[in-house]
């Protein structure tokens, strides 16, 4: 059995993914291959997983690296299990780009790795990079499961199960923590939590919340009610939370991914025109570029102690990679949460939309359960979404120019920030810088 992990650079993330392999008897004795284009942080993944590998298993998989575009065919080969974490053009210079020419159109963003502008292009040039995986896949490991942790979900997961064959979910982990963080940051606290979420990716929704048979929404509602009043009152309030809470109020239910994320998926946040509600509900702009210049700097202490540690300890994370491998591979079923196109799982969102939606895994397959009908207006939110989602999958399908803009026309912070003239004109920019990542568009 074989895991091929392809952006293995990311040697924290390789770490969790397949330190959590490396738990599972399983999976003790499997061939694990590094791939990534980078070599340093290609020699120090393959560094810390030798030391997981010795310190929790034994030694006893095999670890190799495959180093460059010309190496990944043969990394792939023959692999069970495929992790993607890809990240084309990387932190610099294509997520500088990303930010830096909306900005000089007035548009900002926070995350820009998901929907607006910087996930438009962030989906179209991971798009061409997936599109060559996929093909050589179905050359060397065609029954190969892939696991996509690639951002932008939706617009990845969307494009690829339209162009191949190829098994692939979709995963992140905000499902995972939502409800616990929601129950801590009200301090409130549950004995038998239950919950249960489905939408789309980075805007799923917390559907139910229960302490056995108690709803705790009522009061859930009540205190981010209460703290959000309190956050506007004392800007000295610690609260990170305040767009998510109040879209709570406005629409009934809490979502999965963070309020830096829900600020630049809806029209209502950073706004030109209203420079105060992005102070008011502490918004923090250029959040992923600071994030990443941070990580960079993080990074050199991080690698001495990690790449020094001659015994590298693991608890099991969150994630849900090793769970879906040991699923197929034993045929002991687990639930998982996944992205995957709809066909009917939520029955007031589109078919050709990508999903996130339990999933039960074991040796035959991937089953995505049924959660029919979503409240009106959590679908309604869901739809803003969907349609630019759909229309960056289609310009990178068709490699037509008029795509993108009209991807970047329905965005709904784009729309709300920009006039057509200048939409259009800043996907030129942005198709001229990111050329080298891209075919040329017509």
């Amino acid at each position: 059995m074989k895991i091929t992990f392809v952006g293995a650079g990311s040697t924290i993330f390789v770490k969790n993914i397949l330190g959590d392999v490396l738990l599972h008897a399983s999976m003790s004795d499997c061939e694990i291959a590094l791939y990534d284009i980078d070599r340093m942080r290609l020699q120090d993944s393959q560094l810390v997983v030798e030391t997981l590998n010795r310190t929790i298993n034994g030694g006893r998989a095999a670890v190799t690296s495959y180093l460059g575009t010309d190496q990944r065919k043969q990394a792939l080969m023959g692999a069970t299990f495929v992790v993607n974490a890809i990240q084309v053009g990387g932190y610099d210079p294509a997520t500088k780009i990303d930010f830096e020419i909306p900005a000089r159109y007035g548009l900002r963003q926070s995350i820009g790795d998901t929907l607006g502008i910087g996930g438009i292009f962030r989906g179209l040039r991971t798009a061409v990079v997936m599109h060559e995986i996929l093909d050589e896949m179905e050359h060397v490991c065609p029954e190969a499961l892939l696991l996509n942790y690639a951002n932008p979900m939706a617009i990845i997961i969307g494009y690829m199960q339209r162009v191949s064959s190829i098994r692939t979910i979709g995963l992140c982990h905000s499902v995972q923590v939502c409800a616990s963080h929601l129950l801590q940051s009200l301090d409130m606290s549950a004995d038998h939590l239950h919950w249960e979420i489905a939408g789309i990716n980075h805007m799923a929704w917390l559907l139910k919340i229960t302490d056995g048979k108690k709803d705790l929404y009522p009061e859930i509602r009540e205190r981010a009610l209460l703290k959000n009043a309190q956050a506007l009152i004392d800007p000295s309030l610690e609260h990170d939370d305040m767009v998510r809470f109040e879209m709570m109020r406005r629409i009934g239910y809490y979502t999965t991914e963070s309020s830096e994320h829900n600020a630049e998926y809806t029209p209502y946040w950073i706004k030109r025109q209203y420079p105060g509600l992005i102070d008011q509900y502490r918004i923090p702009l250029d959040e992923y570029p600071r994030r990443c210049v941070e990580q960079i700097a993080q990074w050199t202490l991080q690698r001495e102690k990690l790449i020094g540690d001659a015994s590298i300890e693991h608890e099991k994370t969150i994630e849900y990679g090793a769970d879906i491998m040991n699923a197929f591979l034993t045929d002991t079923p687990a639930v998982i949460h996944g992205n995957t196109l709809n066909s009917g799982y939520i029955t007031n969102l589109p078919e050709e939309a990508v999903v996130e939606v339990p999933c039960t895994i074991d040796a035959s397959g991937i089953h995505p359960h049924r959660v029919g009908a979503l409240p009106i207006a959590c679908a309604a939110l869901n739809s803003t979404n969907i349609q630019p989602q759909l229309l960056t999958i289609e310009a990178a399908l068709t490699g037509k120019k008029e795509h993108v803009y009209q991807a970047a026309m329905l965005d709904p912070h784009t729309a709300a920030e920009l006039s057509i003239d200048d939409i259009v004109a800043l996907c030129d920019d942005l198709l001229e810088a990111h050329a080298q990542w891209l075919p040329a568009y017509r």
